[in-house]
């Protein structure tokens, strides 16, 4: 998702500077506190009534009625019971209606409280048995005002009466539009999604199309077949009278097959902008993260009303077929405008945010930072390392330091929009910290390989990070995440030395940095946040530099 984008840019210094950033007080971080409700809670937390029950098949099967914005259908959910239980909770938006829940060719009586639906099954279901019932319901789903960003569904038209619908829900949740186990800890290992449209329109969802049935009335039924396991919101729809383009990428399992979808009058700048962008992006993306980790379902890019989403196998592209972020370089460095951001990020999702999922929203970091880094492994693996890096410190002028990157947990709350260019700075200093590239990159690939198809917590990638690099990095961890304020590092001079320490609120909070004097060599030095002597031959008030470059942080000299 893109939400950082539309955060007002501030203006950074760029190159090695000596700066002074003031952490911020108290009055300046007091911000009226989220008071959250018991529905948040229904929505957010993993209740006994949802841990209940693992997911492990969804069959959705929909019917659109694009003239009254309307949808009807249902979900069969399949599951394995995790322990004895007679009662659980799926989760529906209350304006839509639950026509009937069906067991066993029975209806099941349930009950509603915002926009959770509570089932009470005939006798208990015991742990381990595996069972299924259906949802079948109908309404008008909720109209997006400014999809991506809200969530729901789009109607337009891309012409007169060329009907154009899409999908998007992410932070909203996948229940605005469709019976599920809306949480993101718990993915079905497989999905079908059939979607019924008029005909002459397509539907285009997630995975591969297994089945195209055309119906009485002037219906046709598209049968998507989704092999691998996939979050509730990247679960998606796309109708238009779309058109194919094919094509292959022999990547690191193999052919992958690409799969553009788009609409008739843009055929053509969608094959050129495609080609000059996706196979370069799957080069890097492979090369830093691994294979990508959907080659049963396949690639595809499937051109939407709305900028853009990461929906696992079919992601939503709308950049109108440029460069840049709608043309924008957000760096403002000028490598930003140099391949299409829509393709680059939201493609790499697929390996942070879909091969690796947050188990709750609050850890939404993993997603966004380790992506919006992926850009700068873009640049630097098609233009050059110090291409990369400067494109990173360019984002530096949309950070707010407003807020902790983590959210709140368990009431499906993410953190500050910093997740995003602060994340990347953040990631961009641990490789800086570690000065080992090779073993950067094999941390990169390992993750997506420990932790491919599952969800995930902040403990886990960090524990990962920290064992793979044979050193504890949790402290800069938690300063980046966990804190609104960036480190500041304090140097004084008294009596012809130097000594230095770190103003952070991570109790014993040690990253090493890097120093100079001016035109030197640079020298790792290790501060911690009780003052202590840099040892920096010839150092002084006047020729001291601090890598300001390659850290992000404040510096106070005295």
């Amino acid at each position: 998702m893109l939400s950082f984008c539309f955060v007002s840019p501030r203006r950074a210094a760029l190159g090695l500077a000596l700066l002074v950033l003031p952490r911020l007080g108290a009055a300046q971080l007091l911000q009226a506190k989220p008071a959250f409700t018991r529905a948040d809670s229904l929505r957010g937390t993993l209740t006994p009534l949802r841990s209940c029950y693992d997911v492990n098949y969804y069959h959705l099967d929909v019917k659109l009625d694009i003239p009254q914005r309307a949808i009807s259908g249902s979900n069969l959910f399949r599951f394995t019971a995790t322990q004895d239980f007679s009662r659980l909770q799926f989760d529906l938006f209350a304006n839509l209606k639950v026509e009937r829940v069906v067991y066993r060719g029975k209806e099941l009586p349930f009950t509603r409280e915002a926009n959770a639906v509570f089932v009470t099954f005939p006798q208990p279901i015991r742990q381990g048995t595996r069972d299924e019932f259906t949802v079948y319901y109908s309404g008008q789903p909720t109209v997006a005002q400014r999809a991506p960003w809200d969530g729901g569904f789009v109607f337009t038209e891309h012409g007169p009466g060329q009907p154009w619908v899409a999908t998007a829900c992410q932070g909203v949740g996948a229940s605005i539009w469709w019976p599920t186990k809306d949480h993101q800890s718990d993915e079905p290992d497989s999905m079908m999604i059939s979607v019924t449209v008029p005909k002459g329109l397509k539907d285009i969802s997630n995975g591969r199309l297994r089945k195209t049935t055309q119906l009485k009335g002037g219906l046709t039924r598209f049968d998507w077949a989704v092999s691998n396991p996939i979050n509730n919101y990247d679960v998606a729809l796309n109708v238009a009278n779309y058109e194919h383009i094919g094509d292959t990428y022999q990547g690191e399992k193999g052919k992958l097959t690409l799969d553009y979808w788009v609409l008739p009058e843009n055929r053509d700048k969608a094959r050129k902008q495609f080609d000059a962008n996706v196979k370069p992006m799957l080069k890097s993306m492979e090369a830093w993260f691994g294979p990508y980790p959907f080659y049963k379902d396949g690639y595809k890019l499937v051109e939407t009303p709305h900028l853009g989403m990461e929906h696992q196998s079919a992601v939503a592209y709308g950049n109108k077929y440029q460069n840049g972020y709608l043309g924008r370089d957000l760096s403002g460095t000028g490598w930003g405008t140099k391949w299409d951001f829509i393709v680059v990020h939201e493609s790499g999702h697929e390996w942070f945010g879909n091969n690796i999922t947050s188990k709750d929203i609050a850890d939404m970091w993993i997603h966004e930072s380790f992506t919006n880094y992926s850009e700068s492994l873009y640049i630097e693996t098609h233009f050059g390392k110090p291409a990369g890096l400067e494109y990173l410190h360019g984002l530096r002028r949309v950070i707010q330091n407003d807020g902790p990157i983590i959210g709140v947990y368990g009431v499906n709350r993410e953190g500050s929009g910093d997740m995003y260019p602060k994340g990347a700075n953040m990631l961009g200093m641990v490789r800086t910290v570690l000065n080992d590239d090779a073993k950067w990159r094999q941390i990169l690939r390992g993750l997506n390989q420990q932790f491919y198809h599952q969800t995930v917590t902040t403990e886990q990638i960090v524990g990962y990070i920290n064992q793979q690099a044979g050193r504890d990095l949790t402290k800069i961890f938690d300063q980046y995440l966990r804190h609104a304020n960036i480190p500041t590092l304090e140097v004084r001079f008294e009596q012809g030395r130097a000594v230095a320490r770190w103003i952070a609120d991570v109790r014993g909070f040690d990253m090493p940095v890097r120093l100079r004097t001016k035109g030197g060599e640079w020298r790792l030095v290790q501060p911690s946040t009780a003052f202590q002597p840099i040892d920096v031959p010839g150092l002084a008030k006047d020729n001291l530099e601090v890598d300001t470059f390659n850290y992000y942080i404040g510096v106070l000299v005295e």
